[in-house]
Order: structure tokens, then sequence, then C-alpha cells
């Protein structure tokens, strides 16, 4: 789905997604990826939603968020508190949602300048 027919320079936004992958500033990605509204999207080494583990949300973490939007995949699923542990002890929200709803929120999060993190697991 199309969300957004102008790019931006300024910030990071969804500008596409589908089951397959999603576009940043109308660059595509189809691998699983970080996105903060300041800085370029880095991947994110979640190759699928059961092999997550503590390191990848460290690494979200390490990005000093105030809210982790969760992207799970084509289906909302929700993560172990043992897994976001150094995130919750900074009371950083993390919100899972199915990768559709996570791009869409991301983009109004973002839009209200709040510094948000989106995580999205895109399975090959």
């Amino acid at each position: 789905m199309k969300l957004h027919t102008t790019t931006t320079q300024q910030y990071q936004t969804v500008t596409a997604y589908d089951e397959t992958g999603v576009e940043i500033n109308a660059i595509r990605y189809t691998y699983s990826l970080l996105v903060l509204p300041e800085v370029k999207p880095v991947a994110w080494p979640a190759s699928s939603f059961d092999d997550l583990t503590e390191d990848h949300f460290d690494q979200i973490d390490r990005t000093n968020p105030d809210v982790v939007i969760l992207g799970t995949g084509k289906k909302q699923r929700f993560v172990h508190p043992k897994l976001i542990k150094s995130l919750t002890a900074r009371q950083v929200g993390v919100e899972s949602m199915d990768n559709q709803a996570a791009c869409r929120t991301y983009n109004i999060l973002m839009s209200e300048g709040r510094k948000v993190a989106l995580a999205l697991i895109i399975e090959s």
C-alpha cells in the first residue's frame, strides 16, 4: 500500500509497504530493519519472530527511543517480557503489531515529533 506520494529529506518516513517489504523515503527494503526518524534505516538481524533475543532489543535500546513499535510480520504477536527488560527498565513502551499497523503507527508518532523506533521483522 502506498502511503505518500512525496518523500521527505528530513525524516525517515514509511512511504509504502506490502507483505514482502517496506519503502522508507521511496527506497525499498526486503529485510528486517530498524527505523528512526532522523537516521537512515539499518539492518536489524531479526530473521523471524521466533528468533528474537534480548540482543535484538538491546540494539534498539542503544538508540535511546521513547517508544518502540515492533512489527511482528503478517500477524500480531507479543514478545516475552524478559526479551525487552532493558527497555522496560527505562520505562520505554514496546507496542507489538502486524507490520502494516506498525508502519502506519510509526508515521503518526514520527510526525508528532516523538522519538520512536520502528523495528520491523520482514521474513524472506
